[in-house]
């Protein structure tokens, strides 16, 4: 059985990651959730409690859902090439990311002996 120091410890590096992938410093997380950055100091190094509330404005901020940030959920790994290609992603266009979208279902419809033959 897990301990609760370390369920706590895992929950405030879920967070920091979290925050980090959506490239907000503490202060602004901070800012965004209502507490202060001291706060979200201590709660990212397991240190302070996140109470449900906070949890869900971090869930709401970050994208994720409140089951990934509190363990809940299984973690399906992603490759590092789909996580590269989704920053790089981030900083097109609108209109750039909606091309690569088609690019990569153009690539998926391709006959599985294509894909081989890279």
């Amino acid at each position: 059985m897990v301990n609760e120091e370390d369920r706590w410890q895992k929950i405030g590096e879920r967070l920091k990651k979290a925050r980090e992938y959506v490239e907000l410093k503490q202060e602004e997380a901070a800012q965004a959730v209502g507490i202060s950055r001291s706060a979200l100091s201590q709660i990212e190094n397991g240190k302070r409690k996140v109470d449900a509330v906070e949890l869900s404005n971090f869930a709401r901020i970050y994208g994720q859902t409140i089951e990934h940030l509190s363990g809940d959920a299984q973690e399906l790994a992603i490759p590092d090439s789909v996580t590269a290609l989704a920053r790089a992603a981030k900083g097109l266009s609108t209109e750039d990311q909606d091309e690569l979208l088609r690019f990569a279902q153009f690539l998926q419809a391709r006959p599985v002996k294509d894909r081989d033959n890279g």
